[in-house]
This record gives structure tokens, sequence and C-alpha cells, in this order.
């Protein structure tokens, strides 16, 4: 199995959750602006949508965006999932949430004709989104004590705002250092070089 990453991109995420899922993969570094994969392939040969994350098995089946990925992770890695009868689906929305509220929101920060005033409405609509999360962050995760798949998602939605410098209502802050000081986050951190 092989996962297709661009450093500090959202694959993070994915990269993040089958570390701590102990899945074994083949990480393959890609660089979005030439659409080339570090083992020289035209990534639109790999994936036609042309950015990442994608997943591909060992059986050439692949599966790209982060919510199906993560979900497929945890339903592999149950301790990764959220227990409970409403569990899966309150997974699901979280990861929704993050994917299209959230992750979307940022999308003037990685555009280079976007200007000032592009980026300034950007930052309070994702800060607004941020606000939401850190109002119903009531324990160490997202979902209770233990990490799940969404929270790796949520992390590098943290680094991206911690990068653009946009306002982080607590507890989000100590979130962000308790998720960064995982083993599994900094063994991903490593191997994409962003320690």
């Amino acid at each position: 199995m092989r996962l297709y990453f661009a450093p500090g991109a959202c694959s993070l995420a994915d990269h993040i959750a089958l570390e701590e899922a102990g899945i074994a993969f083949d990480p393959m570094k890609v660089d979005l602006k030439a659409h080339m994969a570090e083992d020289g392939r035209d990534y639109r040969t790999v994936n036609p949508k042309g950015y990442v994350p994608a997943l591909v098995f060992d059986d050439g089946e692949m599966l790209t965006e982060n919510i199906a990925i993560l979900s497929w992770i945890a339903d592999r890695a149950p301790e990764l999932a959220v227990d409970g009868e409403m569990g899966r689906y309150r997974l699901l929305e979280m990861l929704a949430y993050l994917s299209t509220e959230l992750h979307k929101a940022f999308k003037p920060f990685f555009n280079v004709a976007a200007d000032a005033a592009d980026k300034t409405e950007a930052a309070k609509v994702v800060e607004r989104r941020l606000d939401f999360i850190a109002e119903r962050l009531t324990s160490d995760y997202l979902f209770g004590r233990d990490v799940c798949v969404a929270d790796p998602y949520l992390f590098v939605m943290l680094t991206w705002a911690e990068k653009n410098g946009l306002r982080m209502a607590s507890p989000l802050p100590a979130y962000l250092e308790r998720m960064r000081a995982r083993p599994a986050v900094r063994r991903a951190l490593q191997r994409e070089g962003l320690l």
C-alpha cells in the first residue's frame, strides 16, 4: 500500500492516522506544482484529480479524499474510531466539517492570485470555524481522552492556522501541542521533512 502525500498538505492527516493505526505503508512524496511523484512518475497518471492524498492498495485499487481514507483507517483500527451508537456518524460529521467548511476556507492562503483582502476575509471565516470547534473541545481530543482519525485532520488545519498567524481560541493551542507531541505525529512530521 502506498500513500501519496505532499509535505504539510492535508495528506499529512492520513499519514498521521496510518502511523497511529500501525498500518504499514510506503510513503511517496509528490511535488504538486510539477505534478511529479518522487519516483519520477507524472502524478496525474496515478490520481487524475492531481492532488493529494491518494492511497493506492497492492491490488491497484485507490482511495482519494480525506474523509474516505480516514474512514477506511478507522474501520481497520477501531481504536481510532468513535464509540457509541452514533459514533460512526459523529465521526463522519466531524470529518465533513473539517473537509468542507474548515479546509476549504484556507484556499486563499494557498492561491498566489489571492490578495490581502481575500486573505483577511478568509482569516475571519477560518477563525469562526475554529471557534466552533474550540467551544466543543472539552477533553484531550475531539471525542474524548483518546485520539481518533479526525484529530490528525484538525491538527493539520491548526498547523496551517499557526503558519498564517491566525487566532486560535483556547483550548486549541494546547490541543495543537498535545497532538504535536504524539509519537505518530512526530514520525509523520519527520518523514515529511517538517521537523
